[in-house]
């Protein structure tokens, strides 16, 4: 990012976490904990946080939530992505989309396959775009993957990303 992008973004976003798992409480969720974690000690808000189940209404319901709320610029999903017929967050997410960020996903699998997991990335869906002028990104939920995304990509290029799906709203 140049000094003038950089200069430009905003020093906060403000976020909402959803875990999509149908076994994990607010106690045992390691994923979502380490999100929030990642968020706040990048000096990101957290303003939500819930857990739903495995069901497309419930995951889009989530989403739409976190849309509604003005206190929301952000939204990262964590859980529900594999490839079993029971995962189906990656097809509520993208039939949400206005804009997707199809790199995300194209580098996410990457670098797992690089840094994490080797072959095994080609079961790992994740995804990110824009949804009502806020960004979403959808990453699978063990601690690993969402602990590469954060790191690699999300904390990185929030600041960014916001900046980028804000630049020509102020016009």
């Amino acid at each position: 990012m140049s000094q003038a992008h950089k200069q430009e973004a905003p020093k906060t976003v403000r976020c909402k976490i959803i875990t999509v798992s149908d076994t994990r409480t607010k106690e045992t969720d390691k994923s979502g904990k380490l999100m929030y974690q990642y968020l706040e000690s990048h000096e990101y808000q957290v303003n939500a946080y819930e857990i739903v189940k495995d069901e497309q209404t419930e995951i889009a319901q989530a989403i739409e939530k976190g849309i509604q709320q003005d206190d929301i610029n952000a939204i990262l999903i964590n859980g529900g992505t594999g490839i079993a017929k029971r995962d189906v967050t990656i097809e509520v997410v993208e039939s949400m989309l206005d804009k997707e960020m199809p790199g995300f996903g194209e580098i996410f699998r990457m670098l797992s396959y690089t840094e994490d997991i080797g072959s095994a990335s080609i079961l790992s869906r994740a995804t990110a775009g824009v949804v009502q002028d806020k960004a979403i990104f959808a990453t699978p939920g063990s601690s690993g993957a969402v602990k590469l995304a954060m790191e690699k990509l999300i904390v990185p290029e929030l600041g960014h990303v916001m900046r980028e799906i804000h630049k020509d709203l102020e016009k």
